[in-house]
């Protein structure tokens, strides 16, 4: 069967596919736009198989806020390059995701794949594009957070996303000091909201290695446990988010710098989600 310019030109606008892989996908499927679509599909496939051991380790977040603000969700699509991370095609499918995933609220990456963005499922809709472009791509994570108000933030090179839900408050400088908390949690990395918040776990392996440095140092065993408090409650004020200095104006802690903007706003959650 002869295979048209017009055919081909045809079934890259259905598709996106380059033209010589259009042209040998009619070809195979002589001529069954069907099939070829089908066909084009599989190649992106094919892909994902032989690029399985390939790290994606570029990419982009997406945030959709939604609710009138009191939910949040979202997705780092990754793949390998810087290059394609920054291509109008990986975008365009990154805000599809998020926005199918704020639509539906699925349970996780696995349910998120299945769900239907089209005529296609979000797992083909990916598979599409690394047939066209020839890398891997894998959503990273997906998350959601909810809150009388949330608010997010996307860093400048959209590899660092931050939500963070605050309540005890509303107006437009509510949402302004969220975006303060957003870029402080960005910068400072905070592991949990207030000392409160951090795990047994944790403390447990920051007290232990406060007692090891202060052995180290000379100290007498008797003043071990006392040392070592002293350098939790250290730890507490560099890395619980409350309890940090504010980046913006360090005569002040976040608490503090919350209370100030309207009284008893506070932050009750935040994720903070990083590729790379």
């Amino acid at each position: 069967m002869v295979i048209t310019a017009q055919d081909v030109n045809k079934l890259r606008k259905m598709t996106g596919a380059g033209m010589m892989d259009c042209k040998k996908a009619l070809t195979e499927a002589n001529g069954d736009f069907d099939k070829a679509v089908e066909l084009l599909r599989k190649k992106g496939q094919k892909i994902s198989a032989s690029r399985a051991d390939k790290k994606a380790s570029e990419g982009s977040i997406f945030i959709q806020t939604a609710d009138n603000d009191s939910r949040s969700v979202l997705i780092a699509l990754n793949c390998e390059t810087d290059f394609v991370a920054k291509n109008e095609e990986f975008q365009s499918l990154g805000q599809m995701i998020v926005e199918v995933a704020a639509e539906n609220n699925p349970s996780g990456i696995e349910e998120l794949l299945t769900l239907k963005a089209g005529n296609l499922t979000v797992a083909q809709k990916i598979e599409e594009l690394m047939g066209k472009i020839g890398e891997k791509l894998e959503v990273s994570s997906y998350e959601v957070l909810e809150g009388e108000k949330v608010v997010s933030y996307i860093h400048a090179n959209n590899k660092l996303g931050v939500m963070v839900a605050l309540k005890g408050g509303n107006g437009a400088d509510v949402i302004e000091a969220g975006k303060d908390v957003a870029m402080q949690i960005a910068a400072m990395s905070p592991v949990a909201v207030d000392k409160d918040d951090v795990s047994q776990e944790v403390i447990a392996k920051e007290i232990e290695i406060g007692k090891e440095q202060a052995r180290t140092e000379g100290k007498p065993d008797e003043l071990l446990e006392k040392i070592a408090m002293g350098k939790l409650n250290k730890f507490y004020k560099e890395n619980t988010l409350l309890n940090q200095q504010f980046v913006k104006d360090s005569s002040q802690t976040i608490a503090k710098y919350l209370d100030g903007v309207q009284k008893g706003l506070t932050v009750t959650a935040f994720k903070r989600i990083t590729i790379g």
